[in-house]
């Protein structure tokens, strides 16, 4: 259940928001960058002929 926040909900559940917010932009900006390595990666093992296929 929710507790009662009285007066100061707005801002507790504002920074929750927020701090929920910047999480989940971390976790997506960590799972963009991995991929983009991961992607780069492959490209020079490619090219130096490492990667059967």
């Amino acid at each position: 259940m929710i507790p009662d926040l009285g007066k100061y909900a707005v801002s507790v559940l504002t920074a929750y928001g927020a701090s929920i917010a910047l999480l989940a932009g971390l976790v997506a900006l960590s799972l963009w960058r991995g991929a983009r390595v991961r992607r780069m990666l492959r490209e020079v093992e490619q090219r130096q002929g490492r990667i059967d296929g």
